[in-house]
């Protein structure tokens, strides 16, 4: 009796993902596939990556410091 117990489930699903499931599971499988050649990439090439991520900071921070610079300047905060 023991012998003929089946637990879990190890077929596939009756009905196979429609509309808003299907695209889901393909972006999954997309973002997983460029994720996975993103991670080899930066392996294969070290110096490369960190030159980028350096490089993308640098330009975050200065568009940061300008936007900042940016605003009115008669308004003085601590005055």
């Amino acid at each position: 009796m023991a012998e003929d117990l089946k637990a879990g489930f190890t077929g596939s699903p009756s009905n196979p993902p429609e509309g808003v499931r299907k695209t889901a599971k393909a972006a999954a499988t997309a973002v997983k596939r460029e994720t996975t050649a993103l991670a080899i990439g930066a392996s294969d090439h070290p110096h490369t990556a960190t030159s980028v991520v350096l490089g993308i900071g640098v330009i975050a921070f200065a568009l940061g410091y300008l936007v900042g610079r940016s605003g009115d300047g008669d308004y003085r905060r601590w005055h």
